[in-house]
């Protein structure tokens, strides 16, 4: 009986595919199934080296092409991104397990970056002040770094990277991009979609590996920025590693982010809202609700509606059948799988109930599929893992809160900043709420209040390490260093010179 090995997925460098010589690979499954669909490489040190001295070089390239080249070479990425983004959805569904909608839903929002991309140029402008001491005038420049170093997570394989690349190639930087090893083949699209927009060879890298090649971009003293999106301990290491380096970072942690339901809130917005934010993307997203603060006497009303809408969500291959998708797709894993029901057998030891158990689920067809079902919590101890740690899986859990105090408090009192929301219809309480609360990002009746391109995305305390936030004002100002010149020209009417008056016959 003859076997088919599964096939390698590759490096991208200098403009083309680049077969690994490693010998190291680890597998890439399909979560709807189980099974094994191929080998991702895991970069020796030597293709590690060749990733960024491909990058350095295509910087020497990129720096050179004038404002309105680049311009050029962004807009038409713009365009074959968006005539060819259902091809990368499924692409995405078929490594990471979310519905193709939910996919293409992360593009979309990815494509946001790069459109606040094809306008850079005003936002990389430097200034001038004229005279500002007598003949003297001073002005600034805003530079690019050079190669910079972006390491993505496995659940917005394209959107996480297009939060940064298109912000750091629009400015003149040259990028090598390190995806997860779990789903790594968007990345490869995105680059021969570079490729096919006109940008020159080495300047959009994609470097496929492990811890070992995170440490060599940490540790490259050619790599001078690295953007991270991750758990908070890796977070915190990237950040120091790469701070000892001499390196500017940005590292995005993890989130227990929650929701403050206020009595007078329309409780069907929220429950709607509830599910939406506790199980789209099956929970696996940094700025998912996964706690609600319910204001009493609300949460036996709310928790009965959330759970009338849980029995009506279609969990399943994410791809969809006969063209109609599920609602929620799988997990990205079977130890991930495993791990998010760990924290319901902790809530349950620790005397929480659980209202809907989404633990053992399996779906016909795909039974050895990662699935797991949305999972509903009520009376979970704040004392407990479950509560205070991420889950990053559908799991939402109810506490219940007798005053807008009490809540607020639990939300400050928490390790993360990352994102909150409150629902209300008190403008007053909304108002303090912006004000008081200790997190980066706020919604106010908008559960997942990620900021469009012109802002930018980043949390408080335990969520964000670094100089910056991505994208927006801050992503430009990060992937640039500007220069202050102090300029003195002197007048040749009082300081001789060239005579720059029209000739005159004498």
């Amino acid at each position: 009986m003859s076997t088919t090995e599964p096939r390698v997925i590759s490096h991208w460098i200098d403009g083309a595919d680049s077969p690994s010589s490693s010998g190291r690979t680890a597998p890439v499954y399909n979560p709807a199934t189980g099974a094994v669909q191929a080998q991702v490489a895991l970069a020796d040190q030597a293709e590690i080296d060749a990733a960024i001295e491909s990058a350095q070089r295509g910087y020497q390239v990129w720096k050179t092409y004038s404002i309105a080249k680049r311009q050029t070479v962004i807009f038409a990425f713009r365009e074959l991104l968006n005539a060819r983004k259902r091809e990368l959805a499924e692409i995405i569904t078929a490594e990471h397990g979310k519905v193709v909608s939910d996919a293409m839903g992360e593009i979309l929002r990815g494509q946001e970056v790069v459109e606040l991309a094809t306008g850079f140029p005003h936002l990389i402008k430097g200034a001038f002040s004229e005279n500002a001491s007598t003949g003297v005038d001073v002005y600034s420049l805003k530079q690019p770094l050079g190669v910079v170093g972006i390491i993505s997570p496995f659940n917005f394989p394209a959107m996480v990277p297009m939060w940064f690349f298109p912000v750091a190639i629009a400015a003149g930087n040259a990028v090598v991009l390190k995806p997860s090893e779990k789903d790594p083949s968007a990345a490869l699209w995105l680059a021969q979609l570079w490729k096919e927009a006109g940008l020159p060879d080495g300047v959009f890298t994609v470097l496929q590996g492990d811890k070992l090649a995170v440490d060599g971009l940490l540790h490259s003293p050619v790599v001078q920025s690295i953007s991270f999106v991750g758990s908070t301990p890796i977070a915190q290491y990237i950040y120091e590693t790469a701070s000892k380096n001499g390196k500017r970072v940005q590292a995005l942690g993890g989130a227990k982010n929650h929701m403050l339901v206020l009595p007078d809130a329309d409780l069907d917005l929220v429950a709607d809202q509830a599910v939406n934010a506790g199980y789209g993307a099956a929970g696996e997203r940094c700025m998912a609700i996964s706690v609600v603060l319910a204001v009493e006497p609300v949460a036996d009303e709310l928790i009965a509606k959330v759970s009338e809408r849980i029995a009506n969500l279609r969990i399943g291959n994410g791809a969809g059948v006969d063209g109609v998708e599920p609602d929620m797709g799988p997990l990205i894993t079977d130890v991930h799988r495993d791990k998010v029901a760990s924290y319901v057998d902790i809530a349950e030891a620790d005397g929480a109930k659980i209202v809907v158990d989404g633990r053992g689920l399996k779906i016909d067809g795909h039974e050895d599929g990662f699935f797991f079902g949305p999972t509903l919590i009520d009376d979970i101890p704040i004392t407990s893992r479950a509560y205070t740690e991420e889950i990053f899986g559908p799991v939402l859990s109810v506490v219940r809160v007798q005053t807008f105090q009490e809540g607020l408090d639990l939300i400050n009192s928490g390790e993360f900043g990352n994102g909150t929301a409150i629902f209300t219809n008190d403008g007053g309480a909304a108002r303090r709420f912006q004000s008081e609360v200790e997190v980066g990002m706020i919604g106010i009746n908008v559960p997942i209040p990620v900021p469009v391109a012109y802002h930018s995305f980043g949390g408080w305390k335990a969520s964000l390490f670094g100089d910056a936030k991505a994208y927006g004002v801050h992503g430009f100002d990060f992937f640039t260093r500007e220069k202050a010149i102090t300029s003195r020209w002197l007048d040749p009417a009082t300081h001789g010179g060239i005579n720059l008056g029209f000739p005159q016959n004498n």
